[in-house]
Formats: structure tokens, C-alpha cells, sequence
């Protein structure tokens, strides 16, 4: 039984994830992109993870809120925009996460749990942290690594797997080769692990 603040916190948070303008379809439905991102997330999360903990499970809702307020565009091309873009981009959702957690009720403590495992700053927490590196990377493989794939070199996404598999963890390993992958990406992840 959750308290009364998961309640308000993840109602919230789902309508922030709701007010993205980028619309994925799903069967004959229009959902928002980073709506349909964090159910994707949750579901990997009870799949791969059923005993998370509240703060794990809310840093998950947390994963991307407010991003498309953030354009990867506005910042340089290469590498230094990249990390530019997402170290501003990592500060920015903690404190739209923390703003809507205490209008939820949650303590000073338990925000700080939660950004700490979206953050993955703090070393007592990495065990939470890796839980949502994993769902995170699960999914990235899933359901998105094969519409990233036009334009780049089979070298270029061996790298790109070869990444997100040192990311994970054992566990995460051991459910990312039970993946239905689509076959693309099954290609290259066979190629990356060879």
C-alpha cells in the first residue's frame, strides 16, 4: 500500500509527462513521447526489479521530466555540447522532481533518496542508482536503439552498445539477452558482445 504522497507525486508527475508536445503512436492511439518513455520504464521496472524500493520507483517517474523544455539543439555539436546539455539537463529535472515531491508531501530526506538515485551522486545509493541504470539501458535496447540506428556505422553502434552494456549490471545483462529485440538491433548487440 502506497503512502498518500506516491499517490500525489506520481499523479503529478504523470501530468507534467503528459504535457510533451512530441506525440509517439502506439497501435491507433497518439501518446506523448515521454509519457509513453516513463511507462515504458515502469513496466521494466516491476518486470526486472518487482521488489523497488518507493524512492527507486519515483526517481524512475522522474526519468526525462520537463526534458523536450531542454533542446540537445541549442547546445554545441560534439562531444563538450553533448555533456554541456546533459549535466544542465540533469540539474534541471532534479529540481522540477524536487519542486513537485514536497507539493506531494514527501520529506527533505526522501527527495534528496530520490535525486540522489536519478543523479547517481551519492555512493550509498548505487545500488538504486544501478537498479534505474539498468531499467533505463533495458528499454534504451528495447525500444528505441533501433530507430537510432539509420546514419551511423556499424562501428559506431557496436560503440554505442558496447557502452550501454558496461552500464549495466550482471542482472541487467542476464535479462537484456532474454530481450525480443527487434533484428537490427539484435545484429548489432550479438556483434558488440562477439
Amino acid at each position: 500500500m502506497h503512502s498518500e504522497s506516491f499517490q500525489n507525486a506520481t499523479e503529478a508527475l504523470k501530468a507534467a509527462h503528459l504535457q510533451d508536445p512530441n506525440i509517439e503512436l502506439v497501435g491507433s492511439g497518439q501518446v506523448p513521447a515521454e509519457w509513453l518513455y516513463t511507462r515504458r520504464l515502469l513496466a521494466c521496472l516491476k518486470q526486472v526489479y518487482p521488489d523497488a524500493s518507493e524512492a527507486l520507483t519515483i526517481a524512475t517517474y522522474c526519468q526525462h521530466l520537463h526534458r523536450w523544455e531542454v533542446k540537445r539543439s541549442e547546445y554545441p555539436d560534439g562531444r563538450i555540447g553533448y555533456f554541456q546539455w546533459r549535466n544542465f539537463l540533469g540539474d534541471y529535472q532534479a529540481d522540477k522532481a524536487k519542486s513537485i515531491l514536497k507539493a506531494s508531501g514527501y520529506s527533505d530526506d526522501f527527495i534528496s533518496e530520490v535525486v540522489d538515485i536519478m543523479k547517481k551522486l551519492n555512493i550509498h545509493r548505487l545500488d538504486e542508482a544501478q537498479k534505474l541504470e539498468d531499467v533505463v539501458c533495458l528499454v534504451f535496447l528495447e525500444h528505441y536503439m533501433n530507430d537510432f540506428m539509420p546514419g551511423k556505422s556499424d562501428a559506431q553502434l557496436v560503440q554505442i552498445v558496447q557502452k550501454t552494456w558496461g552500464k549495466m549490471s550482471d542482472h541487467g545483462h542476464h535479462v537484456a539477452l532474454q530481450l525480443n529485440l527487434p533484428e537490427p538491433t539484435r545484429r548489432v548487440v550479438e556483434q558488440a558482445l562477439g
